[in-house]
């Protein structure tokens, strides 16, 4: 998937600042002269053309990387890992996803712009699918290790390079929605798995009931990829998806605020413009707190669930709640920032939420249903906050290709929390989950106090980031005036450093 043609190497080559410019003038697109109505029909067909497609793949890209905390309650430590009495080799089968995942995702972005938007995804989907159905004839440690790597490998060309994608359709004022109705299907994940282990798990079959959980939820993912190679449209300029009024609205709904690409190219420049961003290295800090969280309760909250004092399988049922209360929060709080054009505040309150979960597991160690109402706050929390993040820098890096390079730039910082997140709750520690310092005989605190700072320091991130963009708006309307922020802006040379642009906060 990540190979590339002589074709596709002399485009990334050829594309330097003034052959960037020359096709940008050509394909350049004014605001063209169309009704509401006809903007309002455009949008609901992608929606109902897009959304989909792109929901059910990230539902099955979800399912296939946190099933782990299903199987582990359906006997996989005791088939594969000989028992994993510390729980560390788990652990690792856990992590080893995001190690690949964060060193294919930069390159997997910036260069699945060289390709039609509906094989790259089609391609993604089909290979970690095939990984994650492989998963059930493993019989040993370095079979799981390997198919888990491969998994990060081909979603690595999926996650961060869909909301790439749907920024070629939607506007910044749609895009926080759109994000949230996508990265919902994460918490529909944790809810339908929880489902699907349940069933399984009262199936009689001679089949172990983690690899046939392995089988029912590797297999989707090969038929969507499928699927999508035939639905997903590409990009508004190349697509018989759209017809010309259509394209020529969508092509002016693109250049709105910025200028879309035109075309298969990769700006080289702005690659380096990205690298040296610091607000991307922020929202790094941010996402990495938020996915310490997110990957701690996917992988482990069925665990977390049964030290409540439940069996295995009422532990599967109630890992429900927690998910769909997340998607209605994700949701609820990404349509506000969409009307009220901020990001940053409501990323502040979310990661708060976060915080005061974590907060209650630290501190109440009997009430066992406070604190599975904590476990509703972290989802809800965590989740949200994560969302709105991708929506924010989906049109805060003024250029496609900064986009492609600054977005998994973040997130591969960000999935770095992950791994953190996936060796937080050890086997070996629970059911309290405490951890033993040097100083003899201390307990000196809990693993959850990690996640509960990473919380509050994403909070902080959020808030300081939100502030710095509304200051550096001020400031170019103070130097250069106010702008219409529905106008063209030429980001060809500075993406979002161009006089003209201004940042959502």
């Amino acid at each position: 998937m990540l190979g590339l043609t002589s074709s596709s190497l002399t485009k990334l080559e050829q594309v330097d600042g003034n052959e960037s410019e020359v096709q940008q003038e050509e394909g350049h697109v004014e605001e063209s002269e169309h009704t509401e109505e006809e903007e309002r029909r455009l949008v609901r067909k992608l929606d109902r053309r897009i959304l989909p497609i792109a929901c059910l793949l990230y539902l099955c890209a979800y399912l296939d990387r946190s099933n782990l905390g299903n199987a582990r309650l359906q006997g996989l430590p005791e088939d594969v890992l000989g028992g994993d009495r510390t729980g560390e080799l788990f652990d690792w089968v856990v992590s080893v996803f995001y190690i690949s995942y964060i060193l294919f995702q930069i390159p997997a972005t910036i260069i699945s712009k060289l390709f039609p938007p509906s094989v790259w995804m089609a391609c993604a989907a089909i290979g970690w699918g095939s990984a994650s159905t492989l998963m059930a004839t493993a019989s040993s440690f370095g079979a799981l290790v390997v198919c888990r790597l491969l998994i990060g490998v081909f979603e690595a060309g999926f996650g961060p390079s869909l909301p790439l994608y749907l920024s070629y359709f939607f506007t910044k004022s749609e895009m926080g929605l759109r994000m949230a109705y996508w990265f919902a299907f994460a918490t529909v994940a944790g809810s339908i798995g929880g489902f699907i282990a349940f069933g399984i798990q009262n199936i009689q079959t001679s089949i172990a009931h983690w690899r046939l959980l392995f089988v029912v939820e590797g297999i989707p993912p090969i038929m969507l990829g499928v699927l999508t190679i035939f639905i997903l449209p590409n990009r508004p300029e190349s697509t018989s998806f759209l017809n010309e009024r259509e394209r020529k609205i969508a092509l002016a709904r693109m250049n709105r605020a910025t200028r879309g690409d035109v075309g298969a190219t990769v700006n080289k420049a702005h690659i380096a413009l990205a690298f040296q961003d610091w607000r991307v290295y922020t929202g790094g800090v941010i996402y990495f707190g938020l996915n310490c969280a997110l990957a701690s309760i996917s992988a482990f909250l069925p665990t977390i669930i049964t030290t409540f004092g439940h069996t295995p399988a009422l532990a599967q049922l109630l890992t429900v709640p927690p998910y769909v209360t997340a998607s209605v929060v994700l949701i609820s709080f990404s349509w506000a920032s969409d009307v009220l054009q901020s990001r940053g505040l409501f990323m502040t309150i979310a990661s708060c939420i976060s915080g005061v979960g974590y907060l209650i597991l630290l501190n109440v160690t009997t009430n066992m249903n406070v604190r599975y109402f904590a476990t509703f706050c972290i989802t809800s929390g965590t989740y949200t906050t994560i969302g709105i993040t991708i929506a924010w820098f989906a049109h805060n890096l003024g250029s496609e290709t900064k986009k492609a390079t600054g977005m998994p730039i973040f997130m591969a910082i960000g999935q770095c929390g992950s791994i953190l997140g996936s060796h937080i709750f050890p086997k070996a520690e629970g059911p309290a989950y405490t951890i033993h310092y040097a100083a003899k005989d201390s307990r000196a605190a809990n693993h959850p106090l990690v996640s509960c700072f990473l919380a509050f320091l994403a909070a902080g991130c959020s808030a300081f980031l939100s502030m710095s963009y509304r200051r550096e708006n001020a400031y170019r309307d103070r130097v250069h005036g106010k702008v219409d922020p529905l106008a063209p802006v030429d980001t060809r040379e500075l993406a979002d450093k161009a006089p003209e642009f201004r940042y959502m906060p």
